[in-house]
């Protein structure tokens, strides 16, 4: 094996791939041409497409039942296959089992097709691999709140060491979308609606991925976060430096500095043009301005949809004419479009250099992944374990550190001995942990009776055990998304007798409408789903004190419980562990550390919103109807407290160069905890409008009581740039204004000068704070 270490952050584990990759240089690719030279036309589409062995009701992706397999597996790979979709992630499976039959499978690819060339397996992998029995981490929404890259890469190689095992090569993981409206129902997958936060934690994923020998795809480039309304694959309307100054830079970054080696399309169309069939974005961005030289996959059927519901080809061989020549490498999870192009290089109508360009691509990448010289004469594995200790031990500290103490008016952490009322529709839920590409949520919801596979407590479950069981009382109260008020009357009875209820609610996550949040699950408010609301101030009206648990895959609009609720404690499905990790909180046991990687909206009026706003996008006296969120992005609390002092930062700074700040943090409580040191900035003049707050850096720290630490961050001045009015990204001199608190708080600041000429950033320029502690 080789070491390919990260181009930035020495903190980071390397990269290792396999000998044959392509450093080898001309030999590898004069294999890989030599390769392509062999092949007739059939056999070099065979190269681009996927097989998907699937079932009727099996429906995991849009309009799927749209879409029918004429032939069976063994009749489709006849020339050869690029992809096999999902082969564990379909159906619930025995792991061992359906290794031994994909690795018959791939030998018969081997032996029996003339070429020999095994496909690529691929997996969702977004909580963890998508599996029957395998670890179910926290959503990507906990990994923001969590502020913690070292520990996403070690779970990420948790996850690729499962997948590697079982003979999977590519993830469809991380997604990079930067949230821009908590009505879309996929915010559940996001981490965050900073894109710096978004390209620390997503790279760091690419990184943990990797270094298992297994790709990580990119999702979804670019700009579907962005849809009008925040409904899934509305048209979006992002202007040119938005896309290229946010909803870019996590894709920019985790390329760069991840070296990601897949990348799919989004499902949308910018100001007309639907992104399967630009070539602007998929080659001119992605191929031209950043060297990318990985695969680009389809989102699944997003080629047939440029067809059926873009309408900018007339029929499905037309869509993959177009998607190929924007640089649309290999049509997933079929080849329902891309087997029409030997036709159409027949018919004159493709220059077949399209598809050689293509399939050079696919044949590096299994290059690269060792499986051009692959026999799958060696074993599968006989017995699996894809829950292990260790997978166990990282979704309990991601969960611990990602939950979020929003509010708190001194009834946590509550004292042992204390009858407590646990209520709600997510209280003694599983599937209420777990976000929309779950396993749970994802597949075993169309296999009722099915077991789940893993140990998984619920919240009450979790309450019983950290708390004395006896003392503990239940009671639902409604359901999650119905109008059944039937509860109400049993959980007002069940607080009125308790000292403290604690009330669990918030969404379910499912798919095109089986959900409250998840693909395809929007919304038209942000209000708690249901009555759940009704059931909150029902309780409140008891007068006992109530611990608010905000169990969701989104930010709801819950400001007018802030002041009302004793505390508020929000949880971003945190996962097999995360009811531990709640009651944890609860108790004191876990010292909560987790801060807000996405504003607690105002009100759905006020979206979309995000706190990277200028100016005129907050509101004041020129509007009636401000945008201050409940909760600032970076908000968190803790059962001790911190002192962030001394800021220092130089007076001036090359605009081609680095700020190297320092700040004292110190424990000034009684208890031992983390904080998350974040530094902001402020440009305060520059040729376009810039945001009032922009995270630069951040860096998660443990202190004993008493205890101060110097953090250093060196920020590289690339930070700060954008696009300026010819659409050039620079870096401009003038005034920044710096901050250590949170978005809206400022603890300790500091002024800095860039000086020097405007500097463009360049495919050399350094994207990564890093940082050091004293």
């Amino acid at each position: 094996m080789t070491e390919v270490h990260a181009v930035v952050d020495g903190s980071v584990p390397a990269q290792t791939v396999p000998d044959h990759d392509r450093s080898d240089g001309h030999v590898g690719e004069a294999r890989v041409r030599e390769l392509l030279g062999r092949m007739t036309i059939e056999e070099k589409v065979a190269q681009l497409v996927g097989f998907w062995e699937k079932e009727d009701g099996e429906a995991v992706a849009p309009l799927q039942g749209e879409f029918g397999d004429a032939v069976t597996l063994e009749d489709f790979a006849r020339h050869g296959l690029g992809h096999l979709t999902r082969a564990y992630g379909t159906r619930p499976v025995d792991a061992a089992d359906r290794a031994a039959w994909l690795w018959r499978f791939q030998r018969n690819l081997v032996t029996g097709t003339r070429l020999g060339i095994p496909a690529i397996v691929h997996e969702e992998c977004l909580t963890g691999l998508s599996a029957w029995k395998a670890a179910t981490f926290p959503t990507p929404l906990s990994w923001g709140a969590a502020f913690d890259p070292e520990l996403v890469t070690e779970m990420a190689a948790a996850i690729g060491a499962s997948m590697r095992a079982l003979g999977i090569h590519q993830g469809l993981a991380p997604v990079l979308d930067v949230i821009r409206d908590p009505r879309w129902g996929r915010v559940d997958e996001c981490i965050a609606e900073d894109p710096y936060l978004v390209g620390t934690l997503g790279t760091s994923y690419v990184r943990g991925l990797q270094s298992q020998g297994v790709h990580a795809t990119l999702k979804h480039f670019a700009g579907y976060s962005a849809s009008r309304a925040g409904r899934n694959f509305a048209p979006v309307h992002a202007g040119p430096r938005e896309l290229a100054d946010v909803l870019f830079l996590p894709f920019e970054m985790a390329i760069f500095d991840g070296n990601a080696r897949s990348i799919m399309h989004s499902y949308t169309e910018i100001d007309g043009v639907p992104v399967a069939a630009d070539p602007g974005m998929l080659t001119g961005v992605l191929r031209d301005s950043w060297g990318f030289d990985g695969t680009v996959v389809s989102d699944y059927y997003g080629v047939a949809f440029l067809n059926l519901l873009h309408h900018v080809a007339a029929d499905h061989a037309e869509a993959a004419v177009q998607a190929l020549t924007a640089g649309v490498d290999i049509e997933l999870p079929t080849g329902d479009a891309y087997l029409a192009l030997p036709e159409r290089v027949r018919a004159g109508d493709l220059d077949e250099a399209l598809i050689d360009r293509a399939v050079l691509r696919v044949l590096r990448e299994k290059q690269e992944l060792g499986l051009l010289d692959a026999t799958f004469t060696d074993e599968p594995p006989r017995t699996v374990d894809l829950d292990s200790p260790e997978h166990r031990s990282i979704a309990r500290r991601l969960a611990e550190e990602s939950v979020v103490l929003v509010a708190n008016q001194g009834v946590l952490p509550l004292p042992a001995g204390r009858r407590v009322a646990v209520i709600g529709p997510n209280a003694d839920r599983q599937a209420a942990l777990f976000g929309c590409y779950s396993f749970l949520n994802h597949v075993l919801v169309q296999h009722p009776g099915v077991e789940t596979g893993i140990e998984v407590s619920t919240v009450l479950g979790a309450m019983r055990e950290e708390f004395d069981a006896e003392l503990v009382t239940w009671a639902g109260g409604c359901d999650v998304d119905t109008h059944d008020r039937s509860g109400f009357a049993e959980a007002v009875a069940t607080a009125a007798a308790a000292e403290v209820a604690v009330l669990v609610v918030g969404d379910h996550a499912g798919l095109f409408g089986r959900g409250t949040v998840g693909e395809g699950c929007d919304r038209e408010d942000l209000e708690l789903p249901g009555v759940q609301r009704e059931l909150v101030e029902a309780v409140l009206d008891t007068g006992t004190p109530v611990v608010l648990v905000l169990l969701t895959g989104r930010p709801y609009a819950v400001g007018w419980a802030l002041s009302r609720c004793a505390a508020v404690v929000q949880a971003f499905f945190p996962g097999e562990e995360g009811a531990g990790a709640i009651a944890g909180v609860l108790s004191g046991r876990v010292n909560p550390s987790g801060r807000l990687p996405v504003s607690l909206p105002g009100s759905a009026g006020a979206q979309p919103y995000s706190y990277l706003h200028p100016t005129l996008g907050e509101g004041s006296e020129v509007t009636n109807l401000p945008a201050t969120p409940a909760a600032a992005f970076g908000d968190g609390l803790s059962y001790t407290t911190f002192a962030h002092t001394g800021l220092c930062a130089p007076t001036t700074a090359p605009t081609d160069g680095a700020l190297h700040v320092t700040v004292r943090v110190t424990n000034t409580g009684a208890v031992a905890g983390d904080d998350v040191v974040q530094l902001y900035g402020r440009d305060l003049v520059a040729s376009v409008t810039r945001p009032v707050a922009q995270l630069l850096g951040y860096r998660r720290v443990h202190l004993d009581p008493g205890q101060s630490v110097t953090v250093e961050l060196t920020v590289p001045t690339t930070r700060l740039a954008f696009s300026d009015r010819t659409l050039t990204r620079v870096v401009e001199p003038g005034e920044v204004q710096l901050w250590v608190g949170t978005s809206a708080r400022r603890d300790t600041e500091a002024l800095t000068t860039l000086v020097g000429d405007t500097v463009p950033v360049t495919a050399d320029s350094p994207r990564w704070t890093t940082s050091e502690i004293r």
